[in-house]
């Protein structure tokens, strides 16, 4: 049987990103490495990025930069009638 030729991959990331990336694997019985190796054959099999990458736009900004509130509403109406 053949050996297959592998190539090193090196990323700079941040310690707890690793860590954090390392554990939701680990609970899924993946390691790091099988899980970078996935990420490339699926840029290569679909010749695209995986993952769908948007520039938000002015409304989700607004929505994303709003300030958080405690305010619960028991209904639409009283939603509504906050506005």
């Amino acid at each position: 049987m053949a050996t297959i030729k592998t190539e090193i991959v090196k990323a700079r990331v941040e310690p707890k990103l690793k860590e954090d990336a390392e554990n939701v694997l680990s609970e899924l019985g993946i390691s790091l490495s099988d899980a970078i190796r996935i990420f490339l054959n699926q840029i290569s099999l679909g010749q695209e990025f995986p993952i769908e990458l948007k520039i938000p736009n002015r409304t989700t900004l607004k929505a994303i930069n709003a300030p958080v509130t405690d305010e619960v509403f028991t209904s639409a109406d009283e939603l509504s009638a906050d506005n």
